[in-house]
């Protein structure tokens, strides 16, 4: 008996003995399916799909998947614009060094999860950090993302490993008030301000370092960030806007740090508004780079001897926003100081600050109740008289 004849699409049997999948499309235009299928009963299936879901409106086009996704990846890193030159650095890193040995030359329709993760596990067994893992696993998501949303390439995103985007990074440690003063003293004399603006301004590094004459208001005591040094692969530094527009801030400091940076700016920084803050020791005043700094100041010395040994600059800041979460400051205003958009970091050190105000309540409750214990002690001894006051030796 003849099998019934299909109403959408049509299979056919090829010389090398497996079945072909074709419909036509909206515009009249002959598809085949992707791949070739062992059976023809499998080849039915897929057309039975595709009918469904072209009938629900999220049918894609297997073939508008066919573009690599090295070529993909960079074509979205170039229709960017507003990126900053050192995150399109850092994204063209991790594509260069994670994404394309492994994923590149694969086309965008055949990624599937089970290939991604065995991409993230060989690059975890082969040595690569969980912090730049899941680096390259958000950049891949984000492309990814794109390819499904916007250019309607794939249906769905292949990125669906939970938890492969979180970065288990180790916490950074944080110095207290006297480190902070410690750590500056002990840095050549040109370089000590810099570490306490960085620090009770809550800068990062590329702020601190583009910061001119005309953005410090001592009388007012604010420091005024407008724009910040990046690092580009090839270019060199760059000065630009800051991260974000939240980064736009003018941060007030404290009274006790002004003598330092007023001594300083008459010490170092000539009188033009538009000169460098801080800047290297020739007399071209060149602005500071990241990878020589800490030999040109002896850094690793001075960060060992107030005993926090492998402390990074970056952690000032991290100190910085420590110290003012510690204030009882809000949510908004943590953000504005910092320069963030998002509540997300502000929260944390607002709960990092919770967490140690709890631990310092039980430490004193721990204190209470030894002292009673004391007194419940002393009541028992024979030796004291009814009133509770030792007796006299």
């Amino acid at each position: 008996m003849a099998s019934a004849k299909r109403r959408f699409g049509a299979v056919r049997k090829l010389p090398s003995g497996r079945f072909q999948a074709r419909y036509l499309d909206s515009d009249g235009v002959m598809k085949a399916a992707p791949n070739t299928f062992a059976r023809k009963e499998e080849a039915n299936r897929w057309l039975t799909m595709t009918e469904a879901a072209l009938v629900r409106g999220d049918w894609i086009d297997p073939s508008r998947g066919r573009i690599l996704l090295k070529d993909y990846a960079e074509r979205w890193i170039n229709e960017r614009p507003k990126l900053r030159p050192r995150t399109i650095a850092l994204y063209r890193q991790l594509l260069r060094s994670h994404i394309v040995p492994k994923l590149g030359g694969i086309t965008i329709g055949d990624l599937t999860t089970a290939r991604i993760r065995s991409w993230r596990t060989e690059l975890m067994a082969g040595g690569v950090s969980a912090l730049v893992v899941a680096k390259a696993y958000r950049l891949l998501r984000a492309v990814l993302n794109t390819a499904v949303k916007e250019d309607e390439l794939i249906r769905k995103n292949p990125c669906r490993i939970p938890g492969a985007d979180k970065e288990e990074s180790a916490e950074r440690p944080v110095l207290t008030m006297v480190q902070v003063f410690a750590l500056a003293k002990l840095l050549p004399e040109q370089f000590q301000a810099m570490v306490l603006v960085t620090t009770f301004a809550c800068l990062r590094w590329g702020e601190v370092t583009a910061l001119t004459r005309a953005d410090i208001d001592l009388k007012a005591r604010t420091v005024r960030v407008v724009n910040a040094y990046g690092e580009v692969e090839g270019s060199g530094l760059e000065l630009g806007p800051t991260k974000s527009r939240a980064g736009r801030r003018t941060v007030s400091i404290p009274e006790a740090i002004v003598p330092t940076i007023r001594k300083h700016l008459d010490d170092f920084v000539p009188a033009d508004p538009a000169a460098l803050v801080f800047t290297g020791v020739s007399k071209a005043r060149p602005p500071l780079r990241r990878n020589n700094f800490a030999k040109l100041v002896g850094w690793r010395t001075a960060t060992a001897a107030v005993g926090s040994p492998g402390l990074h600059f970056h952690d000032l800041r991290h100190t910085g926003n420590t110290l003012a979460a510690a204030t009882g400051a809000s949510t908004r205003d943590l953000m504005t100081r910092m320069g963030h958009d998002s509540a997300r970091a502000a929260l944390i050190y607002q709960h990092a600050t919770a967490r140690a105000d709890k631990a310092i309540a039980e430490a004193l409750d721990a204190a209470v109740r030894a002292m009673k214990d004391d007194d419940q002690d002393q009541d028992d001894d024979p030796e004291d008289d009814a009133t509770g006051v030792p007796a006299p030796v």
